[in-house]
Parts: C-alpha cells; sequence; structure tokens
C-alpha cells in the first residue's frame, strides 16, 4: 500500500516548512501541471520519451547556488527512496529513531517496554536495527559523496534508478538541473524556499499515487559531471546512455534565464555511485 497521506507530508517536516501555504509572496507560482512531453529538446534523439515518462517542471524566480542544487538532489534521493517503500520511515525519522541511545524506563514505561518487547523478540528487532543501520550508513556516504562532487563541478544531471540495473532499471527518476545559470552576479535564492517549491511542485503532479507497491529494490545513484573534474568516488561511465525502458520521472529545474547552450555540457560524463542502495523492512 501507498504511504498515508500524514506519513507523506512527515516525510518532508524536516526539509520544508509547510507554512508555505501561509507565504505567498515566497512561493507565488503559475499554476504547475503534470506533463507527458519534455519541455526541452532530449540531450540525445536516441533518447525519446516514452508514453509512461512523465515531467515535472520548475521555475525559480531566480538564480540558485550550487550547494542548494546539492540539496535539491540529496533530499529528492530521501524522498524517492521512502515514498517507493525502500525505507519504512523518512530518513531523518529513520535516523532519529535508530540513533537514539537507550533509554531506562520504569513504571508505567516499564509496562509498555515489556509490551513492545513481547510483539518484536529482542532478536528480530537487533536484526531491524543492524539492516537499518547499513543501509543508512550507506545513504549517508552516497548523500556525502554527492556534497564532495558538486563543490568539484557543475553537474547538470542526476539519476535515480530502481531495480533492475543501471542500464535496464524497473524505474528511473532524472533531476534536469542544466537550465539553472551557474556563478550568477545575482544574489542566490534560499534554499529552503527553493525546496518548499520544487517539493509542492511534485505534491501537486502526484505522481507516486499511480504506482504499484514495489518490492525492495537496489538504488543506484548516477550524476553528470566534467570528465577532469578530479573525482575518484564516483565511478566514470564514459559509454552510458541513458535507459530507454522502466517508469521515468524527470524534474526539471530553470531559474528564468536562458539556459546553458548544450555544447557547454560535452565533455561532461556520467559518473556511476560504486554503491548500491539496499532498503529494507521492518
Amino acid at each position: 500500500m501507498m504511504a498515508a497521506p500524514e506519513l507523506e507530508v512527515q516525510s518532508l517536516s524536516a526539509v520544508c516548512d509547510l507554512e508555505w501555504c501561509e507565504k505567498s509572496e515566497e512561493t507565488h507560482d503559475p499554476q504547475i501541471e503534470l506533463e507527458t512531453t519534455s519541455l526541452q529538446e532530449p540531450p540525445n534523439p536516441s533518447e525519446p520519451l516514452r508514453p509512461r515518462d512523465c515531467v515535472v517542471p520548475v521555475v525559480f524566480p531566480g538564480p540558485v547556488s550550487q550547494e542548494g542544487c546539492c540539496r535539491f538532489t540529496c533530499e529528492l534521493l530521501k524522498h524517492i527512496m521512502y515514498q517507493r517503500q525502500q525505507l519504512p520511515l523518512p530518513y531523518e525519522q529513520l535516523k532519529h529513531f535508530y540513533r537514539k541511545p537507550p533509554q531506562v524506563v520504569t513504571g508505567s514505561g516499564r509496562k509498555l517496554a515489556e509490551e513492545v518487547v513481547k510483539k518484536k523478540p529482542r532478536a528480530t528487532a537487533e536484526v531491524s536495527s543492524r539492516k537499518c543501520q547499513q543501509t543508512l550508513a550507506e545513504l549517508e556516504s552516497v548523500l556525502s559523496h554527492l556534497e564532495g562532487l558538486f563543490a568539484r563541478t557543475l553537474v547538470p544531471r542526476v539519476l535515480i534508478l530502481l531495480g533492475g540495473n543501471a542500464l535496464s532499471p524497473k524505474e528511473f527518476y532524472e533531476l534536469d538541473l542544466s537550465r539553472l545559470v551557474p556563478n550568477s552576479m545575482d544574489p542566490s535564492l534560499s534554499t529552503a524556499v527553493c525546496l518548499r517549491r520544487l517539493f509542492r511542485a511534485i505534491f501537486m503532479a502526484d505522481v507516486f499515487s499511480e504506482l504499484q507497491v514495489p518490492p525492495l529494490m537496489g538504488t543506484i545513484v548516477m550524476a553528470q559531471g566534467h570528465r577532469d573534474c578530479g573525482e575518484d568516488w564516483f565511478r566514470p561511465k564514459l559509454n552510458y546512455r541513458v535507459p530507454s525502458r522502466g517508469h521515468k520521472l524527470t524534474v526539471t529545474l530553470s531559474c528564468g534565464q536562458p539556459p546553458i547552450p548544450a555544447t557547454a555540457w560535452e565533455d561532461y560524463i556520467w559518473f556511476q555511485a560504486p554503491v548500491t542502495l539496499k532498503g529494507f523492512h521492518e
């Protein structure tokens, strides 16, 4: 079953203050609709859009920083893993729950704890905790190295691939950053405000509700970067081609300014994270 609406809202509680509804001056957008055709020419003619492809366009009213682009990527990765039920709780809640130090309980608290233990044997709880710790460690490693990659090079596109393999995933999600103009002379927008706008568009598009409940799947992260950026953790994939099968969602970001010419990306290649993220169920 898909996550309950209240949990869906909780998944972004650490990312965005949902009071954006009351802050019209910060989040005034033209109506954003789910589209089935791309807003730009595909970067490669051999990568046509397919009937199941969806595009969610998001336009920011000004430039965003490179750090903001990295944050968009990391938060989208965490959100997708939760929405596609590869994590039993939103990332921030999961980290807090499984990283809390053990507490001494007395009285009624002890009785409640004893009831919980009866329902969930200690051995089962320990196995679940180990799986969670491993998943969190792997995810945090990918998030940390994404920060390093964004610090070294512009990143025009990111892929989050679920199931199958990098060439033929069951689902894949693309974040298109190529229309954002870096190093603008104008001050960058608040990352928090941009995150609210980004996830508002995803909520309005309702892109997850019609998908079937998935099994546990491996998650692969790929990102484009300059071939000479000096990246030594992500593995270069010189001949990689974006998959032509699987359910695809593309989120395109732009800032209302002329995009960078396509020729500027000719020396950019795909890099693949050496870790396949493995989700877990409680």
